[in-house]
């Protein structure tokens, strides 16, 4: 009997535990998004952000160089022609070695212009390549020859070993005269000493201002 209730009591305290553990609550089941899936999550992104190549940032879009202007160069200007130098052959008058009379003699000049021949003209009245031709302005100095309007206007220097007598003075105002007056334009000629007008280019003739060729008897 005593063996009956103890086995009794044994299964009254077994189906009491049976009971107990049949009503402890079931654990809930793990979230999804709980820490476990976190991890996971995190750890597919740091290998994924290992192997993705950073995004390519947007590059500005290339601003257009302005073309060049074009630089336009003028055309050259022509430089003005250079007049060629004209030759021509003209009579030029010298003296004897007695200074008596004039002595006549063709000479060929160079020039580019008018004021050039003159000049040039004038100068045949200095030299002289023969020994019996004697130039009676060797020793006037030229200071410079103006042609205007038929005139020329001649300013010179006469130092004082340029002094002739007057049969030589009267001889060289001819000699002047008659080489000028053989250009058809040149209608009369005005001799200046050093920019004035004297009466007397060696102080023996009397010196016209201007020559012309009336009164040179041409």
């Amino acid at each position: 009997m005593n063996r009956k209730l103890t086995y009794a009591g044994i299964a009254a305290m077994l189906l009491l535990v049976i009971s107990g553990c049949g009503d402890k609550p079931t654990a809930a089941p793990a979230d999804a998004s709980g820490p476990d899936s976190t991890s996971v999550s995190s750890g597919a992104e740091g290998n994924n952000a290992g192997n993705d190549t950073p995004a390519p940032t947007a590059t500005p879009a290339a601003t257009s160089t302005p073309e060049p202007t074009a630089t336009v160069t003028p055309a050259a200007t022509e430089a003005p022609a250079v007049p060629e130098k004209q030759s021509l052959k003209i009579k030029t008058y010298y003296t004897d070695l007695q200074q008596t009379d004039l002595v006549p003699a063709e000479v060929s000049i160079t020039f580019k212009d008018a004021k050039e021949k003159y000049t040039e003209a004038f100068k045949s009245l200095q030299k002289s390549d023969k020994a019996d031709q004697i130039p009676l302005w060797n020793k006037i100095e030229l200071k410079s020859l103006e042609f205007s309007n038929g005139q020329i206007v001649l300013d010179i220097h006469k130092p004082d070993e340029a002094q002739l007598g007057a049969g030589g003075e009267s001889l060289a105002i001819s000699a002047l005269s008659q080489m000028f007056f053989q250009f058809d334009e040149v209608k009369n000629i005005d001799v200046l000493v050093d920019g004035e007008q004297v009466e007397s280019l060696m102080g023996h003739v009397d010196l016209v201002h201007p020559i012309t060729r009336e009164n040179n008897g041409l």
